[in-house]
């Protein structure tokens, strides 16, 4: 019942996220973490199917228990078992190179069921599957009193999440692959009439399945309408023909997943992970590693808050610039990055590439009176340029005005430039254009510059 009231539990939180649109939650899940998160996922995978492969009893635990028991019970491999595995591996390896896209992997199913039953490889000590209970479960919500929600709503959470993760990742890969748009929201409204159905089943939590996933796709599947099929072949042999499953080999299951998972591992993405970065191939290696030595959620979870404090560090150190006119030009540029741009004597023009938000207007604020001191001529006007800044928030305009006020107690004059649509808005809702004068869309450095030469009577 406990299962069951989770899948329901897990239900309700994705409709609820379906029904307020909150699907991009995903997208805090950067593909940096997805591209370790499968890598992961695709070897925890295989250390549950290596023994099955080799014909011994598997553990549990996470991957380097399943591996170390895998290694250290090598001399307990059954002969006949590892020669149908690996002759199923070789036949899905062939059929993938020789025959895309054609369902290699049904043949194999069946030809692994047949040479069960006529050479009774149970007998030899092959796994098999064995019985398959026939029949579905009457559809009843599960029994639950108040502590059992309050028991279950932690671990419904934790589901949800790894849900949502594994549904995404495998969902991006596929839209990738395939060249179609992917509607994260939608997913969730998947999620939960999956789980629903789960719950009142008597099931436990369903999402995604990466492994499922890959095995419809490298059979061929291109549209839901392959879902739809395996549905109902399911619910025809689930009601009616369970026993033709009885002699279906493990070795030969082991196989097919193999092969499915080896399409999660994208050593070309981590090869372009490490060259963009080593901060990147960190997030990546971290929920790596957390899904071989934490489990599936912890080690998306480790790899997404990495991800975001090192998005908050950069976020909290934004590149800030001082401009210059370029020769022959209107336009002002990074006098750093080009150095024949020409500064204009007793004016700073500073730029700030980022918004400026509360956690990083410290930096920011250090950043131009750095500026601000090395220039050689005495300043008497700075010109603001918010053409790479789309939003300041309160912290931020408190530190404009903070800006704006020290600036006019040393006789300089403060006038912004490029401030353009929410952010203009922004800044005239807190006060800023009664200190610096008007802040129009279309003003531009050297418009404001010559503006305020007239008015003040400035040299260039």
């Amino acid at each position: 019942a406990l299962a069951a009231g989770t899948g329901v539990v897990v239900a309700v939180m994705a409709f609820l996220t379906w029904l307020t649109k909150a699907g991009n939650v995903t997208d805090f899940i950067s593909e940096t973490v997805l591209v370790g998160f499968k890598a992961g996922v695709a070897l925890y995978l295989a250390s549950t199917q290596l023994p099955k492969l080799f014909g011994f009893k598997g553990s549990h635990g996470d991957f380097w228990d399943r591996m170390g028991h895998f290694l250290s019970h090598l001399s307990e491999t059954n002969p006949v078992a590892l020669a149908l595995g690996a002759g199923s591996l070789v036949a899905l390896l062939l059929g993938k190179a020789l025959l895309p896209n054609r369902p290699v992997t049904i043949v194999v199913l069946v030809a692994g069921i047949v040479l069960a039953s006529v050479y009774d490889l149970a007998g030899r000590g092959v796994s098999i599957l064995g019985a398959v209970p026939q029949g579905l479960p009457v559809p009843a919500l599960p029994a639950l009193n108040r502590d059992d929600v309050n028991t279950i709503l932690p671990l419904a959470l934790a589901c949800f999440l790894l849900a949502a993760v594994e549904t995404a990742a495998i969902g991006r890969m596929f839209a990738r692959k395939h060249v179609y748009r992917l509607d994260s929201n939608r997913d969730f409204l998947a999620l939960a009439a999956a789980n629903l159905g789960a719950g009142l089943g008597a099931g436990y939590p369903v999402s995604g399945g990466m492994s499922q996933s890959l095995v419809n796709d490298s059979g061929g599947a291109r549209t839901p309408l392959s879902g739809l099929v395996a549905a109902l072949l399911t619910l025809v042999i689930a009601l009616f023909f369970t026993q033709l499953l009885y002699n279906l080999p493990q070795p030969v299951l082991a196989a097919i997943i193999l092969v499915a998972v080896t399409g999660l591992i994208k050593v070309d993405a981590m090869k372009r992970i490490w060259h963009f970065g080593r901060s990147e191939a960190l997030i990546a290696g971290a929920a790596l590693l957390g899904v071989l030595g934490s489990g599936l959620l912890r080690g998306v979870m480790v790899g997404a808050v990495l991800s975001i404090l090192l998005l908050l560090r950069k976020a909290s150190r934004p590149h800030t610039a001082v401009l210059g006119q370029v020769p022959g030009t209107e336009l002002f540029g990074d006098v750093e990055r080009h150095p024949g741009n020409q500064l204009i004597p007793g004016v700073l023009v500073f730029r700030v590439d980022s918004s400026i938000l509360y956690f990083n207007t410290q930096h920011v604020q250090d950043q131009f009176e750095e500026a601000l001191a090395r220039e050689e001529a005495p300043v008497r006007l700075v010109v603001w340029y918010f053409g790479t800044t789309p939003y300041v928030d309160l912290a931020g305009a408190e530190l404009l005005a903070e800006i704006e006020s020290s600036l006019a107690r040393r006789g300089i004059a403060l006038r912004f430039s490029d401030a353009r649509g929410p952010l203009r808005e922004v800044l005239q809702a807190a006060g800023l254009e009664a200190r610096v004068g008007p802040i129009q869309p279309a003003t531009s450095v050297l418009s404001v510059i010559r503006d305020w030469q007239a008015t003040a009577g400035a040299t260039a």
